[in-house]
């Protein structure tokens, strides 16, 4: 074997569509010998050897016209092919002579590879039935520009979906483009059933490359399933433990079903007739408002399906409770009129379904509980509406009131008069008179004027505009209030608020007297510096003698 000439290549050399095969070709000539010529060629199927170029010494000839200005010879004899195409796929021979040394060849296998694109994945949109009877169509799946054509596979939830007779079918089409690559496209055909309504299907490219397997997967797709419903769900929103008078109310009804069936509604009445609600409702969302619901809102309400396909029906019924408080009243003992000193109790009843609690308020806010209350040693202050608040504590906001008038009787008695009133005359005043009483009262004044009167629960209080004259003042002024139990009358005292001096007029009074006195004081100066006034007592008696004249 040491005296045989060896050529040696590597049986596969594999390169990416457009890019550079090289093509080594490594030998052994024994003796150190060199070679005397190098052929390339390839062989082809249809021509047999085709040959490519021939090299001797540093002369190189190309002799295929097909690869013209694609191929070069590097300095290690190693043959490169650019721009390599689909065409390109052969095997490819290099042939060495060596004279005496004999001849000899090996070869190499190009393979030529373009990975698949991304594959594009498009779902059924018209949706599926689970009841058709034809295998529908779920997916359909292409892989464009790939070489050598690759292969799909289909997937649900992760798992393989292989085919299945009257059940998944997975044909696929395989066409290759002038551009010599290849578009590959499945198309998945599988019954569902009502899980697959959250199913995510996918498709998967696999091809090869350098001798190991790759994979491109698709986006996940899910596709609409139409299907029966199997259970209907009525329910009344809010709970129907909550609901009271008042309330607005919604029933929904829910089906499983895709698409939603059509919605009916309906009461049921006496004699177990059934009333037709559906005019009220949204028949195809299945909602039913109901606003403002009462006692008689309560009962049993049904919701009825309808399936357009297969015009299944189905029903469900729900109660419904309004919870309510009716027939409020309160009840005064003794019921007869209430004197000052007495005693009532006042009792409040009601009723409820529910358990109800008692609340008691004056008009100040005071609370007592209970459902009585009693008042002893009334007066007239006692007299005041008292409110009984009737409350069901299992359903927020359910109350009612009811209010009832504690009047004690008695005649009039006054508590308040304008009196004493300082005035002044030809003024126009304001004369009060207050007074408390039950029956409700009349006022009456003794003298002329505008009356203004203002009731409050058992309070009176007349005003009385009037300008004031002599008689006015010296009279006074008469508050007489009676009802029928009797009169209560005050005199209201006017006195004559006099007009004080006027503080200018003294003023004026003072500085007089003061320049008065300066007067003076200058004359006596003024004789005393004449000599006319001696600082004696004969000069002082004369002064006080001329001063009296």
């Amino acid at each position: 074997a040491a005296g045989k000439l060896e050529v040696s290549m590597p049986a596969v050399v594999e390169v990416e569509i457009g890019g550079t095969a090289r093509l080594e070709c490594n030998f052994y000539i024994p003796g150190n010998g060199s070679y005397t010529y190098i052929n390339w060629f390839y062989v082809s199927a249809d021509l047999g050897e085709e040959w490519l170029c021939h090299i001797t010494g540093s002369e190189i000839l190309e002799e295929n016209t097909d690869y013209k200005g694609r191929l070069s010879v590097g300095e290690d004899k190693a043959l490169s092919i650019s721009k390599v195409t689909v065409l390109d796929t052969r095997t490819f021979v290099c042939q060495v002579g060596a004279g005496s040394h004999g001849e000899g060849e090996n070869r190499t296998e190009l393979h030529v590879y373009k990975v698949p694109e991304a594959p594009e994945i498009t779902a059924n949109s018209a949706g599926i039935s689970v009841q058709s009877s034809d295998i529908p169509q779920i997916a359909q799946c292409v892989s464009r520009n790939s070489f050598p054509h690759p292969n799909i596979t289909w997937h649900k939830n992760g798992e393989k979906l292989q085919p299945e007779e009257k059940k998944v079918k997975i044909p696929t089409t395989l066409t290759r483009e002038s551009s010599g690559l290849y578009t590959v496209s499945s198309t998945l055909f599988a019954h569902v059933t009502r899980e697959d309504r959250n199913s995510l299907f996918y498709c998967t490219v696999h091809y090869w490359l350098r001798g190991q397997s790759h994979t491109v997967e698709s986006q996940r797709v899910n596709v609409t399933v139409f299907y029966p419903a199997e259970h209907v769900k009525l329910q009344v929103m809010p709970s129907s433990a909550l609901v009271k008078e008042g309330d607005d109310i919604r029933l929904v009804c829910e089906a499983d079903g895709n698409p939603a069936p059509v919605f009916s509604f309906y009461k049921r009445e006496l004699e177990d007739n059934w009333q037709d609600l559906s005019s009220l409702a949204d028949t195809t969302s299945g909602v039913l408002d109901l606003r403002g619901v009462n006692k008689s809102s309560s009962g049993l309400y049904r919701c009825q399906t309808l399936d357009l396909d297969d015009m299944r029906q189905m029903e469900k019924d729900v109660e419904l409770v309004v919870n309510y408080i009716e027939g409020v009243h309160v009840k005064m003992e003794p019921s007869s009129p209430l004197q000052e000193g007495d005693s009532v109790r006042l009792s409040c009843d009601a009723y409820s379904p529910v358990a109800l609690d008692y609340q008691w308020r004056d008009e100040k806010g005071s609370l007592v509980g209970g459902n009585q209350l009693f008042l002893s040693n009334l007066t007239f202050e006692t007299s005041s509406n008292f409110s009984c608040k009737v409350i069901a504590p299992s359903v927020p906001g359910l109350e009612q009131s009811k209010q009832v008038a504690v009047a004690v009787q008695g005649k009039p008695r006054i508590v308040a008069i304008s009196s004493p009133l300082y005035v002044r005359q030809d003024e126009v005043v304001n004369l009060t008179c207050k007074a408390i009483a039950f029956p409700r009262p009349s006022v009456h004044w003794n003298v002329n004027g505008t009356a203004h009167e203002y009731v409050e629960n058992q309070h009176i209080a007349s005003n009385l505009t009037v300008r004031v004259n002599h008689d006015l003042l010296r009279a006074g002024a008469m508050c007489r209030v009676s009802n029928s139990l009797g009169v209560s009358e005050k005199h209201i005292q006017l006195l004559d608020q006099k007009t004080p001096e006027s503080k200018g007029v003294i003023i004026v009074a003072i500085i007089v007297c003061i320049l008065v006195v300066a007067v003076l004081g200058s004359v006596i100066y003024f004789l005393h510096k004449k000599g006319k006034i001696s600082c004696g007592r004969a000069g002082k008696q004369d002064i006080a003698r001329n001063t009296s004249i």
